[in-house]
């Protein structure tokens, strides 16, 4: 019998609950899906149960209004930033003056049960900071229970889900949003990974999205037959990923808030040496860690970005699992024969967390600053709807485009490549992970971006492959 592992959101929620208002269901009644979807492997992929370790780190709860970052610093000790002040630090605003929205682009999200408020909460939310809203539409993947506020489960990936949708629309405003609500806390059984899988090949070989975004992991050991070396258990669930490289469809996924290490099966403690976890191990995924904003209210930098290290700490180190991919065999000196990862940062401290909107929960809806690479991927997934855009076309998998302008980065500013060297480190929880030098290194890969230029060097780049 196969023991039961666990997934977990990789948000981290300084203040508090989460917010949303209204629910919609996806259009095409084709798009409703199964979990009896077909999969390859269908009879050998363990069965898994998918669930937040924590509802966040929550600092204070539903704040009624946005503060300015001298307010969060003096109320709570903390940085808190709006979408607007990303768009600045990210240099996104020149690339919206000139049409490169996301319009015409999909970006698809997953999470287990959704939240029953999500338009609503992104309507609050875009009205909020002047960016029009846009139809979230919602595919609910297999019976999804219905929506219990007193469930702690439920609360937590229904927070998960509003951090999501709203990082996901800030970055790409015109892009389409699809929501995959997955059922996982069903009383005929458990559910997790193989049901998000099945419903992410489905929306694939449908040709519905253009970039997938991940805010979930287990760590690879804690796979049936990883203490064997029999890694089955996990590339029996790869069946997504590779339909997604056939449709020329990226995929993301948050390296994961444990620094160099991560949860053990029953999550109820960190491992005591180097783990790493997937979907973000994948070659066929592009993992997203996560760095520290130092901003002013303008959204100017007041320093460069640092290693996201604070009530959980940005995802990295080297894959048991996989193999180095072609692709990193110019920073083969780093990760050695193996996988490494992230392969990009963006935001994800919670000092420097992102105000979100929520009303899922009547008991506490407002507004709320989160935090954690569940933030970096979904901001992620916009950059790549816009340089979809720019494109004119699916980009697909990103990773060997990332890397070659990694090799350019030094000497030519054009890539849009900002280097991580500040030697900070994602150390966390006494096992030493990795700092941030010169280069590539596995506490945020390539380092992050200046969207104004990387997006045009990513479309160009990857026009090529």
């Amino acid at each position: 019998m196969h023991p039961v592992r666990r997934t977990w959101p990789r948000s981290a929620a300084a203040t508090a609950a989460a917010v949303g208002l209204a629910l919609t269901a996806m259009a095409a009644a084709p798009l409703t899906g199964t979990a009896t979807a077909s999969a390859p492997h269908a009879s050998v992929i363990p069965r898994t149960a998918a669930r937040p370790a924590v509802a966040g780190h929550q600092l204070i709860r539903s704040v009624g209004s946005p503060l300015s970052i001298e307010e969060c610093r003096t109320k709570w000790k903390i940085a808190c930033y709006t979408p607007l002040q990303y768009r600045e630090a990210y240099h996104l605003n020149p690339l919206y003056k000139q049409g490169i929205t996301g319009k015409g682009r999909t970006i698809v999200i997953v999470d287990s049960f959704g939240s029953p408020t999500v338009q609503h909460d992104l309507d609050v939310y875009s009205k909020q900071f002047g960016i029009p809203s846009t139809k979230v539409e919602v595919v609910k993947w297999g019976n999804v229970p219905a929506w219990d506020p007193k469930n702690a489960d439920m609360l937590g990936w229904a927070g998960e889900t509003t951090l999501d949708v709203e990082m996901a629309h800030a970055v790409a405003p015109d892009a389409k949003i699809v929501l995959v609500e997955t059922a996982v806390a069903e009383t005929e059984g458990t559910t997790g990974l193989p049901e998000m899988m099945d419903a992410e090949k489905s929306l694939i070989d449908r040709g519905i999205g253009d970039v997938i975004t991940q805010s979930f992991g287990a760590t690879e050991n804690t796979f049936p037959g990883f203490d064997q070396g029999d890694f089955s258990s996990i590339k029996n669930l790869r069946y997504a990923f590779e339909a997604a490289a056939r449709h020329h469809v990226t995929v993301l996924a948050s390296s994961g808030d444990g620094g160099a290490t991560d949860y053990n099966a029953d999550g109820s403690a960190y491992y005591d040496h180097p783990v790493n976890s997937w979907p973000s191990s994948d070659p066929l995924v592009t993992s997203i860690g996560g760095t520290q904003l130092h901003l002013n209210d303008a959204g100017k930098r007041t320093a460069p970005e640092s290693v996201y290290n604070d009530n959980g700490a940005s995802g990295g180190g080297q894959s048991h699992v996989f193999k180095r991919p072609a692709f990193q065999n110019g920073v083969k000196g780093i990760v050695g024969a193996q996988r490494g990862t992230p392969d990009i940062s963006m935001a994800a401290a919670v000092d420097g967390g992102a105000w979100i909107y929520s009303s899922y929960d009547p008991a506490s809806a407002g507004w709320d600053v989160s935090g954690g690479t569940s933030e970096s991927s979904p901001l992620f997934s916009g950059i790549v709807a816009l340089a979809d855009q720019a494109a004119g076309k699916r980009l697909g998998n990103i990773n060997e485009a990332l890397y070659c302008l990694y090799g350019r980065s030094a000497h030519d500013r054009s890539t849009g490549l900002v280097d991580v060297n500040d030697g900070t480190n994602n150390s966390y929880e006494g096992v030493t992970g990795y700092t941030a030098v010169n280069g590539y290194d596995m506490a945020t890969g390539v380092g992050t971006l200046d969207a104004a230029r990387f997006v045009p060097a990513l479309a160009r780049e990857g026009q090529r492959g």
